[in-house]
Formats: structure tokens, sequence, C-alpha cells
């Protein structure tokens, strides 16, 4: 039952060139930077990514993106990462975009065994009706579309089918975890962490508080361990290395 790995090298040593990773976080939140990093640090490449973002900051996912070690992603927000912009116009990049909550529900889906589900978001535009630009052939023209999705009418309200996502691996980052696997999300890293782990058939967690098992109180689990197969205790200064993308002051 103890599924605490030593370092983050152990655990992502079997992840392999062509893996797919769901990857949680939300903007620099939650985000495993440990784990990434230790997969850079490996030299592994060609992986499809799925996570809401890309990374930001040259932090995160950004770090592997640079290094052009990502051939796919599936999200929902480009925002402000020149660099997956530039690599997905110049057609280095497949990125299939999808809503937010779709693709957090697709995760969730996915990680529950529910093969497909029915949502209205995207009845009536690309998302359901295909022609999405999933790769671009670097000179403007449109490589690879997005299909035709099937939508259905139930009680007078069009839905499209949307498909659960299962990867191979996930990454994510809790505030406390035990050694069962046990963890709990600090606010908005609550937002893709818990997903994104439920859709890996191996998900591995770093932590930035390891605890025992039964010091986390059971009503106060966010993602049981029987999601999660690997656990990471972060240093202190891992732990405190949290940017901040915007500063803000108001008077």
């Amino acid at each position: 039952m103890d599924k605490v790995v030593a370092t983050a090298g152990e655990a992502v040593a079997d992840v392999p060139d062509g893996a797919s990773l769901a990857v949680g976080g939300f903007g620099l939140s939650g985000v495993p930077n440990v784990l990434i990093q230790a997969l850079y640090e490996r030299g592994v490449g060609a992986l499809s990514v799925v996570s809401n973002n890309c990374g930001a900051m040259e932090s995160g996912l950004a770090v592997l993106l640079a290094a052009g070690r990502i051939a796919r992603v599936t999200g929902s927000y480009i925002g402000a990462n020149k660099e997956f912009a530039r690599r997905y116009l110049a057609g280095e990049l497949e990125v299939e975009l999808i809503p937010q909550g779709t693709l957090a529900e697709r995760l969730r889906a996915g990680g529950a065994g529910i093969p497909a589900f029915y949502t209205p978001a995207g009845v009536g535009t690309q998302v359901a009706e295909g022609g999405l630009p999933w790769r671009y052939d670097g000179s403007g023209g449109v490589a690879v579309a997005s299909p035709v999705k099937e939508v259905r009418e139930f009680d007078g309200t069009a839905y499209v089918l949307e498909r659960g996502i299962r990867t191979d691996f996930a990454l994510v980052r809790a505030a406390r975890g035990d050694r069962h696997g046990n963890l709990v999300f600090n606010r908005s890293a609550r937002n893709f962490n818990p997903p994104a782990a439920m859709a890996g058939r191996v998900a591995i967690a770093e932590v930035e508080e390891l605890v025992e098992p039964g010091e986390i109180d059971p009503d106060a689990v966010h993602l049981p361990g029987v999601f999660v197969q690997r656990v990471v205790a972060l240093t202190s200064a891992e732990a405190a290395d949290k940017r901040i993308e915007r500063r803000t002051v108001s008077g």
C-alpha cells in the first residue's frame, strides 16, 4: 500500500516516447512542475498531452513544449503562450481545442469508465460540425481538421456526443497526500488535478506535504488513493516554488 517513490526521476522512469499524459493544473496553480522537469531531463519526446493549457511563463508544460517534446495537445486554452501559438500555426504541433467544461468531463468520464456522454456545449459550432484546424501545414492551410461528431436530440434540445479520455500516465500536484495515495488539493488547484489523475492508467502525484495514513480526515479527501499509483514527496523548497502569472494591485 505504500506508494511513495524516492524521487521524481524514479517516478517517471517508465514513461516512454510517444506516451499520452493527462496533466493537472490551472494556469500556474497546481502544476506538477517537478514531475514535468523530471520528464524533460529524461529526454522523453513525441508526447500527447491532455491538459487545460500548455504551460505559462516558461514553466510547467512550456518546458517540454519549447524543447519540441510534445507532438499533440488536447486542451481548452492557449492564452498568452506565444510559443504554443507559434508551433501550432507553423504546423509543428497538433492541437485539439475543446470547451473547458467538456475537457474536464471527458477526463472524469474516462476515469469513471464512461466511454462517452452527451453535452450541449459546442452544438451548432465547429466543435460538433467538424472543420476545426487540428494541424496546419505551415503555409496557412489546414492539414488535419476535426471530424463531425454525432448530435442527438433529447427532450427538444440538441446534444453532441463526446468521448471519455484515458491516457497512459497522469501527472498531478496536491497540497497534501498520504502514503496510500489519498490526496487533498488547494483551492483552484482542484479544478483539473482530480479528473486528470482519474484519467491516467498510472497516476503520479507530487505532494507538497506527505503525511501518514489516517492523518487526513476521510471527509477531507478530494481524490481517493485508488486512483493514484505513485506519490513523490516534494522538498520544502520545491513545495514553496509557486509563481504568480500577473501581479495586480488595487487602490
